[in-house]
């Protein structure tokens, strides 16, 4: 692909990912009925095959040509995808820049950010709360180079598609996500590392949702 990425594809410490699960025993519309706006998370890692699968839901390659589950006008593919890792099992925390060709994450900067990003987020604490984030991130120019200033529109098309594909790959996965766009950018910005010319468009904390074993403990008093 003309577009890969904004940085070098084969950064030192390259971490690949699980290989991304093609069948699910659970529904596409079980997926959609069953998706919901998740803002509390239990204290639990995510495993390094979920977080693989969330990235590929939200840019994988789905064909040997390049393209990838989410659509792109022109095919030119605007969006980078960074997860900022707090708790995921045998990754250490950091900023991670994900690679959809080869299915990768290399580390951008190390340590614990989300923090930093709760901040940038208006002071949103559940975006600290979770095992990692999901950011999604522009390179307008991709698309305004042919398109021009109509092409802004298609970029933050493309930005709900991947958005949705999280959401629903979380919830077949059992876990709970939420797309924030309160933020400020300057700050979001920084927080991330971003270069010049990346925008960030939203942020997806995800995690093991606290309500649901909520309702399950309920379930399962009831039955004694």
């Amino acid at each position: 692909m003309k577009h890969e990425s904004v940085a070098h594809d084969r950064a030192p410490g390259m971490i690949t990912l699980p290989r991304p699960r093609l069948t699910h025993e659970r529904s596409l519309e079980w997926a959609l009925a069953a998706r919901r706006s998740v803002r509390e998370y239990l204290r639990v890692p995510l495993a390094l095959r979920e977080l693989g699968q969330l990235l590929w839901a939200a840019q994988g390659f789905t064909s040997a040509d390049g393209l990838r589950t989410t659509p792109s006008a022109g095919a030119l593919y605007p969006l980078e995808v960074y997860a900022v890792i707090g708790s995921v099992d045998d990754i250490p925390s950091g900023i991670y820049r994900y690679a959809a060709r080869r299915h990768t994450i290399s580390p951008v900067v190390s340590g614990n950010h989300r923090a930093d990003l709760a901040i940038a987020a208006l002071g949103q604490e559940f975006v600290r709360e979770a095992a990692a984030v999901i950011a999604l991130v522009a390179v307008p120019s991709r698309t305004t180079e042919k398109y021009g200033a109509r092409g802004l529109r298609y970029v933050h098309m493309e930005v709900g598609h991947a958005a949705q594909n999280v959401c629903l790959q979380a919830v077949a996965l059992d876990l709970g996500c939420v797309v924030v766009g309160a933020f400020d950018d300057t700050a979001i910005k920084k927080a991330l590392g971003l270069g010049a010319i990346e925008e960030p468009m939203c942020v997806i904390p995800v995690g093991q949702p606290l309500g649901r074993h909520r309702d399950e403990a309920r379930v399962s008093s009831r039955r004694r």
